[in-house]
């Protein structure tokens, strides 16, 4: 078989999903020549391959272990804001042709053009820098290794406290390989890995039992995950749960909260985050539609959405359109100034593209979201923030949650927090919820930290059916008065 200009390609990425599939360079050309365009229009077609393993632990026994290969193309032709969209798990020249031909329907009433290909050829996408390695973390370590991790963060948690009665563990892994191309011509592939080890423990007394998890991961391999960083995740899952069996009730009413730095950041992702990406706004069913340049936020306010930290979790080479990710201001000292954008809605809305078009895989159509949302640092210590309450609530650290886009009305549990009385934390409650509007926060917050920090590495944001790795962050916040929910007054 010829395969032309083959040096224009990421061999790894290329050779398993089209040359070992009979594809080459002139039936790629070919397949692209075949779509109806028009100027108002754009198609696309995303191919990928992922290998998945995971594995799970508890009372000392491996429950389960699983490995999956999925692969497939997702292949679309966009006419202003209608999209024709079809996939298939089989890749080969018979199913992408049928596919085009499904896609193109959209077109039937409507003039259209085909595309010359005659003397050209794809160019490869030239990303900004490569934000991650190029290795798969399933074959990083041995199974043996993988089941040691386990064990040992099982052992150290039960170390831990005597307190404990019993503890699970599980270890993610997977590696996508990626390849797009568009009309342009353009072609971009990527690698992706991906990992994740989270532990979750039972505490118990003679009254009451409680539960405590944590975790992280990211873009990396598994020997991230040495002895250091293992110790961490069951010290901290253990901590959580002993301050919750010896946590009171908590209050009811309407109180000032200090948000805890890190993963708290998850109320900013789904209260804030979500209501800022383009379609929700281009729709206008979104709290912040038509308040670019406007004051959302009190001053100090700065949020981003960066895509382009190494490592993490939701960070991407590129985005599922081949944009290559950026660090994008949503909000600056308190202004809206962007939203984030896929080819989509930043065409119809005539904005830039940020490299923030994401999809769960190659049988959905990509969308607007998140990567790794954050607030940026103030001047605060976090000890002058809590010396500022006399009578308010502490929250540490969340647990889930849920949002409503169009009005920014938000519940959000607690799963560790504490009393502040006199600008002191006194004592751990249990049963918390927030509950308020994203904008209206965004307002009453007074005070922000210069201790701000991403989550470990456990963020997976759902939104129309699709999940995605995510990242979250924040300072210390101060925010005025939010409704608690508890179970004292």
């Amino acid at each position: 078989m010829n395969y032309e200009n083959t040096k224009i390609f990421e061999p790894n990425v290329t050779e398993t999903l089209l040359f070992s599939n009979d594809i080459s360079e002139s039936d790629l050309l070919n397949l692209i020549a075949k779509f109806k365009l028009s100027k108002n229009g754009f198609c696309d077609i995303y191919f990928q391959k992922r290998l998945s393993e995971s594995w799970a632990i508890e009372e000392g026994i491996v429950k389960s272990g699983s490995f999956s290969i999925d692969q497939g193309f997702g292949l679309r032709n966009v006419l202003n804001d209608q999209t024709g969209f079809s996939f298939s798990d089989h890749i080969s020249k018979k199913t992408l042709n049928e596919s085009i031909n499904a896609v193109n329907q959209i077109y039937k009433s409507n003039e259209s053009f085909s595309k010359s290909i005659s003397d050209k050829a794809f160019s490869m996408t030239k990303v900004n820098s490569r934000l991650y390695e190029n290795h798969n973390p399933i074959n990083s370590i041995a199974d043996d290794k993988k089941i040691k991790i386990l064990k040992s963060i099982e052992k150290y948690a039960f170390e831990e406290d005597e307190k404990v009665i019993k503890v699970s563990a599980s270890l993610g892994m997977s590696y996508e390989l990626v390849l797009i191309i568009d009309d342009e011509l353009n072609l971009t592939t990527d690698t992706r890995p991906l990992i994740r080890l989270s532990v979750s423990v039972i505490v118990g007394d003679d009254k009451n039992k409680e539960m405590g998890s944590f975790g992280g991961g990211g873009r990396l391999d598994l020997n991230y995950f040495d002895d250091k960083v293992i110790k961490e995740y069951a010290k901290n899952a253990v901590f959580q749960a002993i301050t919750n069996l010896n946590a009171k009730p908590a209050p009811a009413g309407e109180f000032p909260v200090v948000l805890g730095s890190g993963w708290p950041g998850i109320l900013l992702h789904e209260a804030i985050g979500h209501g800022l990406e383009g379609d929700f706004n281009r729709k206008k069913s979104s709290a912040f539609s038509n308040l670019l340049g406007k004051k959302v936020a009190s001053s100090g306010v700065t949020v981003v959405d960066d895509g382009t930290i190494p490592n993490r979790r939701g960070s991407l080479n590129v985005d599922d359109e081949g944009t290559s990710s950026k660090n994008t201001v949503l909000i600056d000292d308190g202004i809206l100034v962007g939203y984030m954008q896929d080819k989509l809605n930043a065409r119809l809305m005539n904005h830039k593209l940020t490299g923030n078009a994401r999809r769960e895989s190659y049988a959905h159509c990509p969308m607007p979201r998140m990567t790794n949302t954050y607030m940026l640092d103030g001047k605060f210590k976090k000890e002058e923030i809590l010396s500022s309450v006399k009578n308010g609530i502490y929250a540490a650290n969340f647990g889930g949650g849920q949002v409503d886009i169009v009005s920014g009305k938000f519940v959000f549990s607690a799963s560790e927090a504490y009393r502040i009385e006199n600008g002191k934390l006194s004592y751990p409650i249990k049963g918390a919820t927030l509950i308020g509007n994203g904008p209206d926060i965004l307002k009453a917050v007074s005070m922000i930290g210069n201790d701000s920090r991403l989550d470990s590495g456990v963020g997976t944001c759902g939104k129309d059916g699709q999940s995605v790795p995510v990242g979250v962050g924040q300072p210390s916040l101060k925010i005025d008065a939010i409704t608690v929910g508890g179970t004292s007054l």
